[in-house]
């Protein structure tokens, strides 16, 4: 089964993908910063009307929830938002864009949060795209 990004069950897939990853277990596991919502910015040629976020709800190496949503919804409540075009994020999971080095370059977006805290954790961070790149994902485009 695949599961078309973004979308509900693409991010309880990765949850899965998260927990399923020793690595991540390993290099998350000093993490207690708080939530982080990964947030594709609205594309309406491919259907994504508004800007949608998945909160991921990850602390000491465990992604404890998930919840896919309008990011108008997340922005809030997140510590840590981290926002991109669709196509950028699509970079990400396939492994073409490194998520710290694309932040330093200005295509990630960090919106909220502390960037010295999320360089602090770069391990942690590739193994989340890891995590995304073992579920099976059908893209828009």
């Amino acid at each position: 089964m695949t599961y078309r990004f973004p979308s509900k069950e693409w991010t309880e897939a990765y949850r899965q993908a998260v927990n399923s990853n020793p690595a991540y277990a390993e290099a998350g596991k000093d993490w207690t910063h708080g939530t982080v919502a990964l947030v594709v910015k609205a594309d309406p040629t491919i259907g994504i009307e508004k800007d949608m976020a998945m909160l991921l709800d990850v602390h000491r190496g465990v992604c404890r929830s998930t919840r896919y949503d309008e990011a108008e919804k997340v922005r809030e409540e997140a510590a840590f938002v981290v926002e991109a075009g669709y196509d950028l994020w699509r970079e990400v999971i396939d492994g073409k864009l490194d998520p710290t080095k694309g932040m330093m370059q200005g295509k990630l977006r960090l919106t909220k949060g502390h960037l010295p805290t999320m360089i602090r954790y770069v391990q942690s961070s590739k193994q989340l795209v890891a995590s995304a790149a073992q579920v099976p994902t059908d893209f828009l485009r």
